[in-house]
C-alpha cells in the first residue's frame, strides 16, 4: 500500500471511530470493506418529527482528493428541497477539501431538519427510540462530583496575550466510568489556556493513586491562541498504540478548544481488541457534551476552514522528568 493510500485508511479509520463514538446506535456500518455506512439522522432525538438516512461510501482518495459518495434517503425529501441540501454538504465539503467532514455534514442536516420542523407543520410519525445503558462501576473508581457552586470560567482573553502566565490549577471534572470485562475506562476534563496549565493538570491527577496507578492514560488538548487564530495541540497513547491521535482526532472534529480530556483505562485482564478505542472515545464525547465544549456545525465548519496550524507542546511538557506527558487521570 503507498503511504498516501496508508494515511488516508489511518484518517478514515480515526473517522469511522468517532462518528461510532458520537452518534452510538444512529451510526449503521453496511459494509465495512466497502466502507459502507449510514447514520439516521432527526431533528429531535426525543420526540423526532423529521427524520433523514444519509449512506455514504468512502473512496480510497478520501479526505484527502475526493469527497465522500453519498446518498440522501427520506420519502419527503424532492425536487428543490433534495437540490438545497446536497448543494450545502457539497459546500461544505468545498470549503474543508482535505478535511474530515462527515460530522459537520451530519449536523448541517440535522439543522435543516430542526428548521423544517419549527416552519412547518408536523411531519410523519417516527417511532420513539429510548437508549438504556447499563454501565458497571468498579467501587474504588472515583465518580464524578457535582460542585456546590459553578466555577467561574477561566479568562480565556489570557490567550491573546501569550506574555500573561496563568499559574491557577484548573478545575478537573470527572466523568462516569464505563466497565467491559473487567475493564474499566474513565474520562477526565479541564478548561486549559497554555502549557503550563496542561502540566499543573496532569500533576495533579498524578497525586491520585488509582489514577496513577491505571495501566493507561490517554490524553489530548487542544489550546486556541487568538492572536495567531491557531491551534497549539498534542496528545499522548501512554502505551495505547493510536489511543491518544484518535481521541485528538474526535476533538477535531467536535472542534473543541482551550481544553484538556484525560481517559484513565485500567486493564481487567481480557483484551478488548477494537472496542477499547469506542470506549475511550465515548468516555471523551459524553464529558465533552456534559461540559458543553462542543460547537454547533456552523462553528465547526469555519474552524475546519480556517488555517490551522498546530503547534506540539509535547517537547515542553517532557522537560519535567517527574511528569509522565502521556498520563493525565482527575478523579
Amino acid at each position: 500500500m503507498a503511504e498516501g493510500d496508508a494515511g488516508s485508511d489511518q484518517r478514515q479509520n480515526e473517522e469511522i471511530e468517532a462518528m461510532a463514538a458520537i452518534y452510538g446506535e444512529e451510526w449503521c456500518v453496511i459494509d465495512d470493506c466497502a466502507k459502507i455506512f449510514c447514520i439516521r439522522i432527526s431533528d429531535d432525538i426525543d420526540d423526532p418529527k423529521w427524520t433523514l438516512c444519509l449512506q455514504v461510501m468512502l473512496p480510497d482518495e478520501y479526505p484527502g482528493t475526493a469527497p465522500p459518495i453519498y446518498q440522501l434517503n427520506a420519502p419527503w425529501l424532492k425536487g428543490q428541497e433534495r437540490a438545497d441540501l446536497s448543494n450545502s454538504l457539497e459546500e461544505i465539503y468545498i470549503q474543508n477539501i482535505g478535511e474530515s467532514i462527515l460530522y459537520l455534514w451530519v449536523e448541517k442536516i440535522r439543522d435543516v431538519l430542526i428548521q423544517k420542523s419549527q416552519l412547518t407543520e408536523p411531519g410523519p410519525d417516527v417511532k420513539k427510540k429510548t437508549e438504556e445503558e447499563d454501565v458497571e462501576c468498579e467501587d474504588d473508581v472515583i465518580l464524578a462530583s457535582q460542585p456546590e457552586n459553578p466555577v467561574k470560567a477561566l479568562d480565556f482573553a489570557a490567550s491573546e496575550n501569550r506574555t500573561i502566565e496563568i499559574e491557577e490549577l484548573p478545575p478537573i471534572d470527572h466523568g462516569i466510568p464505563i466497565t467491559d470485562r473487567r475493564s474499566t475506562f474513565q474520562a477526565h476534563l479541564a478548561p486549559v489556556v497554555c502549557p503550563k496549565q496542561v502540566k499543573m493538570v496532569l500533576s495533579k491527577l498524578y497525586e491520585n493513586k488509582k489514577i496513577a496507578s491505571a495501566t493507561h492514560n490517554i490524553y489530548a488538548y487542544r489550546i486556541y491562541c487568538e492572536d495567531k487564530q491557531t491551534f497549539l495541540q498534542d496528545c499522548e497513547d501512554d502505551g495505547e498504540t493510536a489511543a491518544g491521535g484518535r481521541l485528538l482526532h474526535l476533538m477535531e472534529i467536535l472542534n473543541v478548544r482551550n481544553v484538556m480530556v484525560v481517559v484513565s483505562r485500567w486493564y481487567g485482564g481480557i483484551l478488548l481488541g477494537p472496542d477499547r478505542f469506542k470506549h475511550i472515545n465515548n468516555c471523551a464525547r459524553n464529558i465533552l457534551v456534559e461540559k458543553n465544549y462542543t460547537n454547533s456545525p456552523e462553528e465547526s465548519s469555519k474552524a475546519l476552514g480556517k488555517n490551522k496550524k498546530c503547534s506540539s507542546l509535547s517537547n515542553g511538557l517532557s522537560e519535567n522528568p517527574g511528569v509522565s506527558i502521556c498520563s493525565y487521570v482527575l478523579r
